[in-house]
C-alpha cells in the first residue's frame, strides 16, 4: 500500500526579511504615489478624500499622508502573501519578473481599490463628493493606474531583493 504525502506552504515559510521588504517597499512606494497625488493628480485627494474615508474632516494633509502610508504598508504585506503562496513565487524573486508583477499589482489595486472599493467606502461614510460607482473616468483612472504602478514597482523590487 503506497502512501502519498503533500506539503502546504504556510505563513511561517515567509521569512521576516520578506515581510519587512513588503512593508518597507510599500512605504517607499506610497511616498512616491503620495507625491504624485500632491503634484499631479487633482486636489484634494490626499488632504480631503483619503481622510474622509475614516471620518476625518479635511483638509487634513498630515492625516491623509499617515493613512496613505498605512495603506501602502498593508498592501505591501498583501503583495508578499499573494506572491509567496502561489505560482508567482519564482517570478517575484527575479528582477524582470518583479517589474512585471509590480505593473500587474498596480493595475489590480487600481481596479479593485480605486475603481470599486473607494467609491463604495466614501458613499458609506456619507462623503458628499463620493465618486460614482464604478470610479472609472478618463483621464483620472489612467493617472491613478500610473500612480498605483509607481507604488507597486518599488514594492516588488524590494521583495525580489529580499529573497
Amino acid at each position: 500500500m503506497a502512501t502519498e504525502t503533500t506539503t502546504a506552504s504556510s505563513v511561517s515559510s515567509v521569512t521576516s526579511d520578506q515581510w519587512i521588504a513588503g512593508a518597507a517597499g510599500g512605504f517607499v512606494g506610497s511616498i512616491l504615489f503620495g507625491l504624485m497625488m500632491m503634484f499631479v493628480m487633482p486636489a484634494p485627494l490626499l488632504e480631503v478624500v483619503i481622510p474622509a474615508m475614516y471620518g476625518i474632516d479635511g483638509p487634513a494633509l498630515l492625516a491623509g499622508w499617515a493613512i496613505h502610508q498605512f495603506h501602502g504598508v498593508v498592501l505591501g504585506l498583501v503583495y508578499v502573501a499573494l506572491v509567496q503562496f502561489g505560482p508567482l513565487r519564482e517570478p517575484a524573486r527575479e528582477f524582470t519578473g518583479a517589474i512585471g508583477l509590480g505593473v500587474v499589482y498596480g493595475i489590480l489595486t487600481t481596479l479593485v481599490l480605486a475603481a470599486l472599493v473607494m467609491p463604495l467606502w466614501l458613499a458609506a461614510v456619507g462623503f458628499p463628493a463620493a465618486p460614482p460607482f464604478p470610479n472609472v473616468a478618463f483621464p483620472a483612472t489612467i493617472v491613478s493606474t500610473i500612480g498605483h504602478v509607481v507604488y507597486a514597482i518599488p514594492l516588488a523590487i524590494a521583495y525580489a531583493m529580499s529573497t
